[in-house]
């Protein structure tokens, strides 16, 4: 397939340093897929705010990733762009706000992710009360379900519909839930969600089961990564640190060691997109080779780390594995 004008450009240009491995890592990620490989997206971050769908929606429809692993952040803020994206408000100087005028945005129920504020009542209300019903139904029934499984079905139910306000091809969960992609979300207790679901059971309202929790993710994952390691394997594509990350890649070592099968394959591809200083101990800025110590990664893994910003490089990558 002939390659467009992006891809083209960062060909031309992109020759040395993070440049060039965003190139390496863009093309090991396309040769693990026309091998026939399956891949893992993590995000962290903000990356849905960031608007990240722009690009990981095609990524989705055109099968060029399996499975997500997210942050409850992510999984909501996409969400919350769909059906708020007119109300919210750019903070182009965010760098100069003094803690008064935070506050003032506070006051106006802005919430701010940099240079970006979420409006509280268009964004958050609106999905608490859909969700509301959705949890309510289940919880009233017994039945239990994932947080993105509840979301899935909150976007499959068209209820929101009437509010969307960016064209619904760029929203990475509406890709997402058309394919019924497999999503593992650790820690979701810590999201807007979550914090709101969590205030319905302390109020007796719900009951915390209800909710399936994180271990049972890493059941879940557990049996899908044996399902689906055969052949070139599973690759892992980590935008950002965090659990987000830190969660899913741990399934391969526990197979292994804990579960004692020692058939089962390391990650088949790693690529990671971080800022994050390894000198400061932190695991997010650990070079891949760190997790070869820790079953994670075999020695003769394709390992890619690209030390950049991930709103630039993300998109830059995806567009050049879609060939634009």
């Amino acid at each position: 397939m002939s390659k467009g004008p992006i891809s083209q450009f960062i060909e031309k240009h992109y020759l040395h340093f993070n440049a060039a491995a965003l190139v390496d890592a863009a093309k090991g990620y396309e040769e693990h897929l026309l091998d026939n490989g399956k891949m893992m997206i993590t995000l962290a971050g903000a990356m849905s705010t960031a608007e990240l769908g722009k690009s990981l929606a095609e990524m989705i429809r055109q099968d060029k990733v399996h499975i997500i692993s997210c942050t409850g952040a992510n999984l909501e803020e996409d969400i919350m762009n769909l059906v708020a994206h007119n109300s919210y408000k750019r903070v182009p100087n965010y760098r100069d706000l003094s803690p008064q005028e935070e506050w003032d945005l506070l006051e106006n129920h802005f919430n701010r992710v940099t240079d970006t504020c979420i409006p509280e009542e268009e964004a958050f209300r609106r999905l608490q009360q859909h969700l509301f019903d959705i949890w309510n139904n289940a919880d009233s029934k017994g039945e239990r379900y994932f947080p993105h499984e509840f979301m899935y079905q909150m976007i499959n139910s068209g209820v929101l519909e009437q509010y969307y306000e960016i064209d619904p091809k760029d929203s990475w969960m509406i890709a997402a839930a058309e394919k019924n992609l497999p999503i593992v979300v650790p820690g979701w207790e810590d999201s807007t969600m979550g914090n709101i679901f969590a205030s319905y059971c302390i109020k007796g309202e719900f009951k915390a089961t209800t909710m399936k929790s994180g271990i049972e993710y890493m059941m879940w994952l557990a049996d899908w990564y044996k399902d689906n390691c055969s052949g070139k394997g599973i690759g892992f594509f980590q935008i950002g640190g965090g659990i987000a990350g830190d969660f899913p890649i741990c399934v391969v070592p526990m197979l292994y060691q804990d579960m004692e099968m020692h058939d089962v394959p390391f990650w088949a591809y790693f690529c990671q997109i971080s800022d994050s200083t390894t000198s400061y101990g932190s695991y997010s800025g650990a070079v891949p080779n760190e997790k070869i110590t820790w079953g994670k990664l075999d020695i003769t893994t394709p390992k890619f780390i690209v030390e950049s910003d991930a709103t630039i490089v993300a998109p830059l990558i995806f567009a050049y594995i879609l060939g634009q």
